[in-house]
């Protein structure tokens, strides 16, 4: 294998690796987005929970039945 044909060589495998590379960064980017998404999403039912605790003023579950 000459000279020439091993930098043609690297250099195609360079270019797969930067496609690689930015096909990762895209997915990541996305996977970052639905993760914020679903944290924002964890918060506002989060608050809404204690809304409705405050406001029914729910029994705590580790509390036994009154038959104990």
């Amino acid at each position: 294998m000459g000279l020439e044909e091993r930098v043609t060589e690297l250099e195609s495998r360079l270019a797969f690796q930067d496609d690689t590379i930015q096909a990762l960064s895209d997915v990541l980017v996305a996977q970052q987005q639905v993760i914020d998404r679903v944290q924002l999403q964890l918060a506002t039912l989060a608050r809404r929970q204690e809304e409705l605790q405050g406001r029914f003023d729910i029994i705590d579950d580790d509390v036994p039945p009154p038959h104990y």
